[in-house]
């Protein structure tokens, strides 16, 4: 595995083992969330962990792909032929970074059974039309479909012909393929016989010709004739794939699939969104409540979620009743101007899709359980052991930390970083501009005057449980001593250099090395790097601002006024370099004057 992030692998690692062993489509994202991989499997849970466990042989678009994926998301199917549809559709919706990008809407076929006409016929296509026909599909095993074809072409003399405008029947009818409806030498009523057979074996019924070829399939086996029986064989396996649970496509509807999960005071909703009559994809929705019922908490989710949705399906498919799934009907039906559907499926693909939907609720509803107790047993661990190590006299609940940032002096500059409980008590920060100690690098100086400050002007602020200073021992004896004298005598100080990650603690003369990759010195780390962060970029805002004052000062006519105009216009030294003279005089409070001794001063200074 190879992730940036210690303990973000220690949370996949933990993740996977609880991943389902179904089929399904898995979803890497990077650390912004963004998917950059889609993928479908046969068992989400193998799939997954093959990613995360170490392969010298591991191709290098992998390699290179785990460096940047942060998390996973997995979206259960009842089939890997349905996984496959819902990992194109995927792709095409969200392009990731590391997909091969070749599929396009023609990639997967239907059986098309022209049944609106008189004499109907059969054949695969890539398209779906409002024109009456029956369409079956999609088909992810395209040689499957074409040899189903065959093999029903040469059970029934169906018509090929587009076309039934001809003087004289075709080859196709000579040669027994076909009983010349184009002559009127079938009637329709025994023609339908065909079709309706074969519309009952693309439903997944049981037909004569399964019967037929079954029963030649074992006297061919019995004749010892082996190569004719596994022709039989592999034709039933044909029709075996073709028949899995497909849905019948007669429209391209849009349709919303509700499923729900609820784990004591916690539900989650889940959302399939099938248009054009393709799962395109889901949301999920966490719902707080207080012992409500089921059907409550559905009600009051469908209520808050469609009253603010700016597109309401033809049909809306739900795991249970409700006392007013009529009015919804009608609520939606004068929202969309066209009758609506609200049902409760109680068989067929529609209930297969309400399942689908729980189960994922479910899992999901599972793992962010999961995933709570993950951060809390380990927040809560790191804590306590690190009061363990350190022998804290009681567990730091509040730990404050110190970073001190600067250039050479300037814009000298501290931070206050809170954790509470493990965790980033963000509303808690504060930051600190040094008023004693500007123009010369000082940092010991700097660390007393903060401490001052602190724990001598701000004691209203709660007291922490331990202190940490970055730095190592000399950050340590500047901080102590005026920290005591401002009467904070019993909270522990400590201090963290970063160079071996010691730890200096008051009254010890050696520095203690935590075990690299522990829970507590992982805390400690990124406590200390949390501080670094907000002290760096408060110090890279002033640092800004002041070298943007300092470089318009040598600008004749240029006043703090006319300074924070241009500021206020522009943004950035750079915008102001390639400015017009005429940007520059239409900026408020600028003259003629003022906007070329502005012009003038960067094509001569800053080029």
């Amino acid at each position: 595995m190879m992730m940036g992030d210690l303990e973000q692998q220690a949370y996949i690692l933990e993740k996977v083992s609880h991943l389902p062993t179904t089929p399904g489509v898995y979803l890497w994202r990077d650390k912004y969330q963004r998917i950059i991989y889609v993928g479908k499997a046969i068992n989400l849970r193998n799939r997954v962990r093959s990613y995360v466990q170490q392969d010298v042989n591991r191709s290098v678009k992998v390699t290179a792909m785990m460096r940047r994926a942060w998390d996973v998301e997995t979206i259960q199917t009842k089939t890997e032929m349905e996984a496959l549809i819902l990992e194109a559709t995927l792709i095409k919706e969200h392009h990731p970074k590391y997909n091969i990008m070749l599929r396009d809407d023609k990639t997967y076929p239907y059986v098309k059974v022209t049944v609106q006409e008189d004499f109907p016929r059969l054949f695969m296509t890539r398209r779906l039309e409002r024109d009456g026909a029956k369409y079956f599909g999609p088909f992810t095993d395209v040689t499957a479909v074409h040899h189903v074809l065959r093999i029903l072409r040469s059970y029934y003399p169906l018509r090929t012909c587009k076309s039934m405008k001809v003087e004289r029947p075709c080859l196709q009818y000579h040669m027994h393929y076909c009983e010349g409806p184009c002559m009127n030498y079938v009637t329709v009523e025994s023609y339908r016989k065909y079709i309706d057979d074969i519309v009952a074996l693309f439903e997944g019924k049981q037909v004569q010709v399964i019967q037929e070829i079954t029963s030649k399939m074992e006297q061919a086996s019995e004749d010892l004739e082996f190569e004719l029986a596994a022709k039989y064989r592999d034709d039933l396996l044909s029709i075996q794939k073709i028949q899995e649970k497909q849905r019948m496509v007669t429209q391209r509807g849009d349709m919303d699939v509700l499923g729900m999960a609820i784990d004591g005071p916690m539900a989650c909703i889940q959302l399939f969104f099938i248009r054009s009559g393709r799962l395109l994809g889901r949301e999920n929705y966490f719902v707080q409540h207080e012992g409500d019922s089921p059907e409550l908490v559905m009600t009051e989710f469908i209520k808050q979620y469609y009253g603010g949705s700016t597109f309401i399906p033809k049909e809306l498919l739900l795991p249970m009743d409700s006392v007013d799934r009529e009015l919804f009907s009608e609520w939606f039906t004068s929202m969309k101007g066209q009758q609506v559907e609200v049902s409760v499926p109680q068989r067929g693909y529609k209930k297969d899709l309400i399942k689908m939907a729980e189960e994922n609720a479910q899992n999901f509803l599972a793992e962010r359980r999961r995933q709570w107790q993950y951060t809390i047993d380990k927040s809560g661990g790191a804590v306590k052991k690190l009061a363990e190590v350190l022998d804290l006299p009681r567990l730091p609940e509040r730990m404050e930390c110190y970073d001190i940032s600067h250039m050479q002096g300037a814009e000298t500059v501290a931070s206050m970083v809170v954790f509470e409980g493990g965790k980033p008590a963000k509303r808690e920060y504060r930051r600190f501009k040094l008023k004693t100690v500007q123009g010369k690098p000082d940092d010991f100086a700097s660390m007393a005057e903060i401490m001052e400050r602190r724990y001598g002007n701000e004691k209203d602020w709660p007291m922490p449980d331990l202190i940490i200073i970055d730095g190592g021992k000399g950050q340590l004896n500047a901080a102590l001593p005026v920290i005591r004298a401002m009467g904070v005598t019993d909270v522990p100080v400590i201090s963290l250099a970063k160079r071996i990650e010691e730890v200096f603690v008051e009254g010890e003369s050696e520095s203690i090395i935590l075990e690299h990759h522990t829970p507590e010195l992982q805390l400690l780390q990124q406590i200390r790097d949390e501080a670094h962060r907000f002290a760096i970029t408060y110090h890279r805002r002033l640092r800004g601002k002041r070298n943007l004052e300092s470089v318009l000062d040598h600008v004749e006519g240029i006043g703090p006024k006319r300074r924070k105009a241009l500021y206020k216009h522009f943004g950035n030294l750079d915008a102001m370099r390639v400015a017009e003279l005429e940007e520059l005089e239409s900026v408020e409070g600028m003259n003629k004057k003022a906007a070329l001794a502005v012009y003038e001063f960067f094509r001569r200074n800053l080029k």
